[in-house]
């Protein structure tokens, strides 16, 4: 399982920078919705890496499947 990580950078000026690593598909935007929040609400500028758009795929437990489709 992949590690889900959220980086916080805060410059000099005390500009916001935030990262999400680990974190398929538009997710990442529920995860730092409540710390955007926290830190005033207003977010300039949000730049989505090939993570957000990469489609997710749910792991199905092969007991599920087999109980669903039978074999």
């Amino acid at each position: 399982m992949q590690i889900e990580e959220i980086e916080v950078f805060i410059d000099e000026n005390g500009r916001v920078q935030i990262e999400v690593h680990g974190v398929k598909g538009m997710a990442c935007l529920d995860l730092t919705k409540d710390l955007e929040e926290a830190l005033g609400g207003e977010v300039e500028s949000r730049e989505m890496t090939a993570e957000a758009y990469a489609t997710v795929q749910e792991e199905v437990d092969v007991e599920e499947r087999r109980r669903l489709y039978g074999g």
